[in-house]
């Protein structure tokens, strides 16, 4: 295929752009937390991880709603201006660098306050809610990081919506690389200085990695001009926003529920504070990054399909939609159910040789077996959203969290950490072939 055949292709020119990039980027970060291993060690790891639950929460309350609306309105004001030719500027509607302008408003209001709270309440938050006292100072710093997190979705959002994914896809690498080089370099600090090494290096990773990002996404914006009314794109963002945003803010808490509960129980089960801290250091910051690897390739195809089924909506094109929706479901289920058998026969050679750990092995081959079912649900969610069933996506994704967490609260405690593993592959079963049903019964 020619460049020039390329260039007609945006779907699949910019799910091989960002797959590219996310692979290189998930190599990096793979080496990276082999390094964190290896200096913070296991239980290091763990507290760590336990941050990343508020972590992805203040993301879905501060933005993630607001760049998937700014991704669909950019890709319908494109298809409304191209359409018959007439300029978004003569048509008295929005046009796409407005709806980035309103977007990123609305985002910083949010991500402020929620930078002021997180910071003036880390330590409640660390002592009752992740019930891990040395959590405070590093949602201290995490706090920094929220402004510039949300700069970087948004105009990540707006070029998701020009189907141009350049800028997306290298400030994901400029944010990684960035992140390992401060760790690193702070880490050689505290061995000269004779300093301990402790969690916070790694969160000050997460702060130099956002705030580089931000610097090169914005450098390639210019001076595109906002036509149209931003009272009626902030309007716009808004309305589409806050539903989403409430779905995935209440996901997100339960999934922070869900993840602060499970070293409690696995105490419960009979452990000490510090095994259970390692078990889920190995499972949510070895195990799971290596099982969720190959999703680079799926999460790449469901950043392009939303705006891609957006346009496709907005132009009435229902051979287009029902099209993706099958050839979605082939290659998800072919790769998905390629990965598991490279887990079942090389899941616990990774744990060993790979991260000196034959626990994390266990995990990996059992983890294995949701592949198909992850990518599956994960793509079809993508579609759904372009389509604007969020009601929908957000149902399904609470089935699947409940699945969850009657595996935390009444499998941990009898069975182990397997309970919990094994609770997830169902949800995932769950959460895809209902995502097919409903798709089936919406475009037949």
């Amino acid at each position: 295929m020619n460049s020039k055949s390329l260039q007609s292709h945006p779907l699949l020119t910019g799910t091989l752009l960002l797959t590219i990039s996310g692979l290189i980027s998930r190599i990096i970060g793979f080496f990276y937390r082999i390094f964190l291993s290896q200096t913070i060690g296991a239980e290091g790891v763990g507290i760590y991880q336990l941050i990343f639950p508020l972590y992805a929460l203040t993301f879905s309350l501060t933005v993630s709603g607001i760049q998937t609306a700014i991704s669909r309105f950019t890709a319908q004001a494109v298809a409304a201006s191209c359409s018959n030719g007439v300029p978004s500027q003569n048509t008295g509607l929005c046009n796409d660098r407005c709806y980035l302008t309103t977007g990123l408003i609305l985002s910083l209001f949010l991500s402020f306050l929620c930078t002021i709270f997180l910071y003036h309440f880390a330590t409640p938050l660390a002592v009752f809610f992740l019930d891990e006292p040395r959590c405070q100072a590093l949602l201290e710093i995490l706090s920094l990081t929220v402004p510039f997190g949300a700069i970087h979705a948004c105009i990540n959002g707006y070029y998701y919506g020009l189907k141009k994914t350049f800028v997306p896809a290298t400030s994901q690498l400029v944010e990684q690389v960035i992140r390992v080089v401060c760790v690193f370099v702070l880490y050689q600090i505290c061995l000269e200085r004779h300093y301990p090494v402790t969690v916070n290096i790694a969160v000050w990773g997460l702060v130099a990695g956002e705030f580089g990002a931000v610097l090169y996404s914005i450098s390639f914006l210019g001076r595109g001009k906002c036509y149209g009314s931003k009272l009626l794109g902030l309007k716009q963002i808004f309305l589409m926003s806050t539903p989403l945003s409430a779905n995935r803010v209440l996901v997100n808490l339960l999934q922070s529920i869900e993840a602060t509960m499970i070293p409690g129980q696995l105490r419960n089960y009979g452990y000490s504070v510090s095994e259970s801290l390692s078990v889920y250091g190995v499972l949510t910051g070895m195990a799971l990054p290596m099982v969720l690897f190959p999703s680079v390739i799926t999460n790449s195809v469901s950043v392009m399909l939303l705006p891609a089924i957006a346009e496709a909506q907005e132009k009435e094109d229902r051979h287009y939609i029902r099209n993706a929706i099958r050839k979605t479901c082939f290659y998800c289920l072919f790769l998905g159910f390629l990965c598991t058998v490279s887990f079942l026969l090389l899941g616990n050679w990774m744990g060993k040789v790979l991260f000196a750990n034959e626990l994390a092995g266990t995990f990996i081959v059992i983890l294995g077996w949701m592949c198909p079912f992850l990518y599956l649900s994960t793509t079809l969610s993508s579609i759904l959203n372009g389509l604007g069933k969020t009601t929908t996506t957000f149902t399904l994704n609470m089935v699947g969290l409940s699945l969850r967490i009657v595996s935390v609260v009444w499998g941990i405690p009898s069975f182990g950490i397997k309970a919990y593993l094994w609770g997830t592959l169902i949800s995932q079963i769950v959460m895809a072939l209902a995502s097919i049903a409903v798709l089936s019964r919406k475009n037949k």
